[in-house]
């Protein structure tokens, strides 16, 4: 994908399976937003072959479309609707949609379908996005930064949610998120986008070990220092500090290499080979 003959996107091969959470993580400016606007058909590529649920996007009908859920970072039409009218009135374009009153209750809205959409909080209206996106029964869902201005409680309830879908009723899900936790929770496999290229995919614990992030083992040596060490093979050396110990290690932990670990060190490397070639 170019731009003005500036390549934004640079060759993306990627396959995401039905019924799993895909997340595609990526810095500003990776992509990320290009690549899903042209999953969705709303951005014409300039090379390759794209294939979304059967279907060229670009090329997508009103059927097709109604197989898709969108959940887009902010939406600021419909102010003067209230909540519950707004959800039945989508639902009215759908063959089998969801009961407004249920899709209401089930996203924390409930108390809320009386109320005008801009009177809702900015959390409420995410919640609201959410609803409107899967009031269609969508086999595909995109969630784009879905849990921005949720509360600890909303986002725990909206992760259920996401499973559920994705478990009971097989729906496919394309998250694109900078809440690595939230990635880390959801998603069956995670793509990394950096610089307009897929650096790796994978589940969680396969992208740490490609990666080669490091595990931090912490303990308490006998005089009472503190000690820590980075290793590519942490059960060796908790085996050796035990045994060297001739017992237990006092204060022994090992901190395994997390998705932002693992994130940070493919876009570091990623910016230490962009400054090797500049020089």
């Amino acid at each position: 994908m170019a731009y003005g003959g500036v390549d934004v996107l640079h060759g993306i091969d990627l396959d995401i399976h039905r019924g799993e959470v895909f997340a595609l993580l990526g810095p500003n400016g990776a992509g990320k937003t290009t690549t899903v606007e042209i999953l969705e058909g709303f951005r014409r590529r300039s090379a390759g072959e794209v294939r979304v649920l059967g279907a060229d996007p670009e090329r997508g009908d009103d059927a097709w479309r109604g197989r898709i859920g969108l959940v887009l970072q902010s939406w600021r039409d419909h102010g003067r609707w209230r909540a519950g009218e707004l959800v039945a009135h989508f639902a009215a374009y759908h063959p089998d949609p969801r009961d407004p009153a249920e899709l209401l209750a089930l996203v924390g809205l409930g108390d809320q379908a009386g109320l005008r959409v801009d009177r809702l909080s900015g959390g409420q209206r995410r919640r609201l996005d959410v609803a409107l996106g899967i009031i269609g029964r969508p086999e595909l869902l995109f969630l784009d930064e879905p849990t921005t201005g949720f509360d600890p409680r909303a986002r725990h309830d909206f992760h259920l949610l996401v499973e559920r879908l994705a478990r009971d009723e097989g729906v496919t899900v394309l998250l694109t998120t900078h809440d690595l936790a939230e990635a880390e929770r959801l998603a069956d496999r995670i793509g990394m986008l950096v610089a307009g290229r897929i650096r790796a995919c994978g589940t969680p614990a396969e992208l740490a070990r490609r990666a080669a992030a490091r595990a931090e083992v912490r303990w308490t040596a006998a005089d009472g220092t503190v000690h820590r060490e980075r290793s590519a093979d942490p059960s060796r050396l908790v085996w050796e500090l035990h045994r060297d110990a001739d017992g237990p290690v006092d204060g022994l932990e090992v901190r395994r290499p997390t998705l932002e670990d693992t994130y940070l060190h493919m876009v570091h490397r990623e910016s230490d080979d962009t400054e090797a070639l500049a020089g």
